[in-house]
């Protein structure tokens, strides 16, 4: 067998956008390699771990191992040969940490690791040094095709979308909802849109109501992808000032419409939107910051019109599905 894809249950919420990357990842080594040459073990976390075990040790050898989540690579003393080449792609915040002893031992097979963006990589050397002599390259993600420009909207809307859990609580809504109040000194009729469910969500009802936000602040909740794609289309912006993003695919889905995005300064969130091009950047620690940032973004004129336009230019030119599917067939056959 020419490659074995090992990823996490397409079916499963537990890893977010990691998912949607690793259907888009696996149709391209199908592709590549077609039915024949490929084969992929799909793992639900916390299913038994003995039968991944028994799938694992029943799995054919293959030449080439692509290892799609860090916790699935634990698996490879039972599926690796000699003379097999691994590759483990690096997501984001769970390479960030010091891993334990029988991951570290597991990753001493890896020839490559892949990681969605330099800020990943770097952030998983700091915290295993060990490694930092492995071979590594940056695969970008992508999201679709290019899509044109949508006009721009009437509302003043800045539209955040993502989980909203305590052990996510690093993403920014909590720091937006306390800058608000200045945002409303420069915008009066702002509203802050929140798509997303999960245990952090009455924190974030609680502060808002704390600062008699409830007609600018609007929590939706857990929505479909149809609903998240018109909600995108209404904003005049994207924010999710993250303090660990490893990449954020939800970028592209703005960018891809000509919706520019609003980063934070201290994770890969600059990368993707390499700011001022299609967006701002902001100290998620500095309210003010954050208000003038929003206040330029949602007022209408010749600035926005730019950022719209470099927005969907950065994306057509970067960030396509088939731009990242060139980027992983390349990397895993060099």
């Amino acid at each position: 067998m020419e490659i074995l894809g090992i990823f996490p249950s397409f079916d499963s919420e537990k890893f977010g956008g990691i998912q949607g990357s690793g259907r888009d990842a696996w149709r391209s080594v199908l592709g590549r390699f077609g039915e024949a040459g490929a084969k992929a073990l799909f793992y639900t976390p916390g299913e038994s771990k003995a039968m991944a075990v028994v799938s694992a040790m029943r799995t054919p050898h293959a030449r080439r191992i692509l290892v799609w989540h860090l916790q699935l690579a634990k698996l490879l003393p039972l599926i690796a040969k000699p003379e097999s080449r691994v590759s483990v792609f690096l997501h984001g915040i769970e390479a960030w940490r010091r891993l334990d002893r029988l991951s570290r031992a597991a990753l001493r097979r890896v020839h490559v690791f892949l990681s969605n963006s330099d800020f990943t990589w770097s952030k998983f050397v700091e915290s295993n040094p060990e490694f930092a002599a492995t071979a590594h390259q940056t695969v970008h993600l992508g999201l679709g095709s290019s899509i044109g420009l949508q006009a721009c909207p009437q509302c003043t809307a800045v539209l955040m979308v993502g989980r909203l859990r305590r052990t996510e609580n690093y993403k920014g809504h909590r720091e937006m909802i306390a800058a608000w109040p200045l945002v409303l000194r420069q915008i009066p009729f702002a509203e802050l849109w929140i798509a997303g469910d999960g245990d952090l969500r009455p924190d974030l009802e609680t502060l808002a109501r704390k600062l008699r936000l409830q007609d600018h602040v609007r929590i939706h909740g857990h929505i479909s992808e149809l609903e998240k794609q018109r909600l995108i289309e209404r904003c005049r912006c994207l924010a999710l000032p993250s303090a660990g993003e490893g990449f954020g695919l939800v970028y592209l889905e703005a960018m891809r419409i000509g919706r520019p995005c609003l980063v934070s300064t201290l994770d890969a969130g600059r990368e993707v939107v390499n700011p001022p091009e299609a967006g701002l950047a902001v100290n998620p620690a500095a309210p003010h910051e954050i208000a003038a940032a929003v206040a330029r973004l949602l007022s209408p004129g010749p600035e926005w019109q730019q950022w719209s336009e470099r927005a969907r230019s950065r994306y057509a030119a970067h960030f396509t599905r088939e731009h990242f599917e060139r980027r992983l067939l390349a990397a895993i056959a060099d």
